[in-house]
């Protein structure tokens, strides 16, 4: 069963919306204990990174989140929920990301429009399981005004002023900073590929 993570603030309505258009079975968890026996974990993020951080380690679920990880379950992180598995973030310094990539989430050049909303190509770095069955460089859903760094795990780029990482994969742990659930056609498919997951 894939259990889809409730912080406090997370755009859960539209995830479950598209989870429900492909039949796939989920459930919503609050607590860590929920967690357990979860085939596949998903961390819609929306609104301060802090706030994300903060919430998940008051209610436990920052540990089981980190567990499940080191199990080998699944993860799929949306927007702040990709970034949150940085060391940290410039809109927050006094948190800690997951830790689980090596960077810190930085803010966008005040001399480009911040927030970056709207659709945008993505290109990829690399073979992804999240893009299989989607053409080259399509054009995905953004919303945020901070941005993951490059790095080796980093599987495809946007390019705003700079290049970013838009889609994360390394074993089993993904995340993208764009809005599959709101990207149409391209972000079902990003979905579908990874409720499809081995």
């Amino acid at each position: 069963m894939i259990r889809i993570v409730d912080y406090g603030a997370g755009n859960l309505r539209s995830v479950e919306n598209t989870l429900a258009a492909m039949g796939a079975p989920y459930e919503i968890v609050t607590r860590p204990e929920q967690l357990d026996g979860a085939s596949k974990v998903l961390l819609p993020g929306v609104g301060h990174y802090g706030q994300i951080m903060r919430s998940l380690s008051t209610s436990g679920l920052r540990n089981g989140l980190l567990e499940l990880i080191r199990r080998g379950t699944p993860f799929l992180g949306i927007c702040i929920g990709l970034q949150s598995l940085f060391e940290g973030s410039e809109e927050d310094t006094a948190v800690e990301g997951l830790g689980v990539f090596k960077g810190v989430i930085r803010r966008f050049d005040d001399r480009l429009r911040v927030p970056h909303m709207g659709w945008n190509q993505i290109a990829a770095r690399k073979e992804c399981a999240l893009l299989r069955s989607i053409p080259a460089n399509p054009y995905v859903y953004f919303a945020h005004s901070y941005y993951a760094p490059v790095v080796s795990a980093t599987g495809a780029v946007c390019d705003y002023g700079m290049a970013y990482t838009a889609l994360i994969e390394d074993g089993n742990v993904y995340g993208v900073q764009f809005h599959p659930e709101k990207s149409g056609e391209v972000g079902m498919q990003v979905i579908k590929n990874f409720v499809e997951l081995d």
